[in-house]
């Protein structure tokens, strides 16, 4: 698996974390929710950066900063993929 990291809480972090993990909750372990809660932050850091990827677009596009795209987006995205599957 990967490495251990060691963390120091605050006293509110740490009750928030094992208020989160046992039983009755949906974390066995403070690791688990730990882990959960780090990937979603990822996620939503991930999304933020797709979202103002498009966000841009757009404003190109509104300015005029564009070019008409002739290709096959489809097979452009399948040879894509297929190049991932090779590797």
């Amino acid at each position: 698996m990967g490495s251990a990291l060691n963390l120091s809480l605050t006293d509110e972090l740490r009750a928030f974390v094992d208020s989160n993990c046992g039983d009755g909750t949906l974390y066995a372990t403070p690791s688990e929710f730990v882990r959960d809660v780090l990937r979603e932050k990822k996620e939503r850091i991930e999304a933020a950066g797709a979202r103002d990827a498009i966000l841009d677009g757009y404003q190109d596009a509104i300015a005029g900063r564009s070019v008409k795209f002739e290709g096959n987006l489809r097979k452009l995205l399948d040879d894509k993929n297929d190049s991932r599957s090779a590797s």
